[in-house]
């Protein structure tokens, strides 16, 4: 049997010899002086940390981001467009305020130039209620946009200033087009005269 006197390490086991044998199945002390070695243990809410700071998820929770403010601007569109609107509408037999219809009309910023023009070259063959519809669905828009909060009124204005462009090039076709229906009126009696 061999001498356990020569092996040091089986006498620390035993408790018997140097006082390294009582270390045996402990992990040294750390840098820090824990127990276990390795780093302090991270304080509380921590989370799993980082070198930058805690991961997502551990900590305090951040603050949610600030309400945004819904409450109605009342901005009303077509407010700025001239108290009378230089576009002649068709002979009818209808029952409506033509100045009010063509505001309605001219302030729209959900239709376009040739779609206005169309509406304005079939009043003479629309019914009572079709005006009457249309004149309700433009006031429904005025209110829709008026229910807007202030972070869309730079948008709509420059949706009203796109429009009013258009309708003044729809104003000068029309003055262009009765220019022209003039002119041809006035050659039509001049060759009547000369007998051609």
């Amino acid at each position: 049997m061999a001498d356990q006197s020569q092996n040091p390490g089986f006498q620390g086991a035993s408790g018997q010899g140097s006082g390294q044998g009582n270390q045996v199945g402990k992990n040294p002390p750390g840098p820090f002086g824990q127990q276990g070695g390795g780093y302090p243990p991270p304080p509380p809410g921590a989370g799993f940390g980082g070198p930058f700071g805690p991961f997502p998820g551990g900590g305090t929770t951040p603050p949610p981001p600030p309400k945004e403010d819904t409450t109605p601007a009342n901005y009303q569109i077509g407010q700025h467009l001239p108290k009378i609107i230089n576009v002649k509408i068709p002979t009818h037999s209808l029952q409506f305020d033509g100045q009010y219809f063509l505001h309605l009309l001219a302030g729209s910023i959900s239709l376009n130039r040739d779609e206005k023009k169309r509406i304005i070259d079939s009043i003479s063959r629309l019914k009572q209620a079709q005006i009457d519809e249309l004149i309700r669905i433009f006031e429904e828009e005025r209110r829709k946009f008026a229910e807007l909060s202030t972070k869309h009124v730079p948008q709509l204005q420059k949706l009203e200033k796109q429009h009013w462009a258009e309708w003044q090039d729809l104003e000068l076709g029309q003055k262009a087009d009765e220019k022209k229906g003039a002119d041809e009126a006035q050659a039509d009696e001049i060759r009547k005269k000369l007998g051609l």
